[in-house]
């Protein structure tokens, strides 16, 4: 009902926080050269825990992907044009001084306006804020009639590893896609749906009882 009050660029991505289980920041940060179209993978850099992991790509986002991302490339081209481009790492742009003009290295989702680099204070377009897509989403819940809960954007990371714990993923697996450290922080969806040994079921219920 959610996704029925959320529109292009917003709706796609909610739905890569439940499709491939990302945190919003994860989401926001993707560049251009992050989406794997071949091998259906996103690549999420600098996670929690300032590392890199891979996790999936959902067939159902790939058409929005590629108009946000062909979108993303005219608004490049045009900042090009008076100098400017992406906000980058500062060791990036100090090595590759025309990185900025690299596809690669473009935010799928970029702001509506140019900003000051922080550390570097070059003119630079960074990502979309997370507080445009929260919004995005309280309106959308509140079409959809949910009052009784609070639904955040880090509900559906949570849906994306109920789901597969119930579909029978190996817990290990979830780990890997989540970014988890520790298996035990994922541990916590084996209780969310009542069941502490995932795809174990007693060989009673192999058997039929006459009762």
């Amino acid at each position: 009902m959610i996704f029925q009050h959320l529109h292009e660029r917003d709706r796609l991505i909610i739905e890569l926080l439940y499709a491939s289980g990302l945190r919003i920041t994860e989401a926001l940060r993707l560049w251009v050269q992050d989406i794997d179209f071949n091998h259906y993978s996103i690549c999420v850099r600098d996670a929690k825990g300032n590392k890199d992991r891979q996790t999936l790509l959902s067939e159902s986002t790939i058409s929005q992907l590629k108009i946000e991302i062909e979108k993303a490339s005219v608004i490049q081209k045009s900042d090009n044009t008076i100098g400017v481009g992406p906000s980058l790492p500062p060791q990036l742009g100090v090595k590759y001084p025309h990185s900025f003009k690299s596809p690669a290295w473009m935010f799928v989702f970029p702001s509506a306006g140019l900003c000051v680099h922080p550390i570097t204070g070059v003119k630079c377009r960074h990502h979309l804020h997370d507080s445009v897509i929260r919004k995005s989403l309280k309106r959308a819940v509140g079409l959809a009639g949910i009052h009784h809960k609070r639904v955040s954007c880090h509900a559906f990371r949570h849906s994306f590893a109920t789901h597969l714990l119930q579909a029978g993923c190996d817990i290990r697996n979830i780990q890997e896609l989540l970014g988890h450290n520790d298996v035990k922080t994922t541990q916590i969806y084996t209780h969310v749906i009542g069941r502490h040994f995932v795809n174990i079921k007693s060989p009673a219920d192999a058997l039929k009882f006459i009762r």
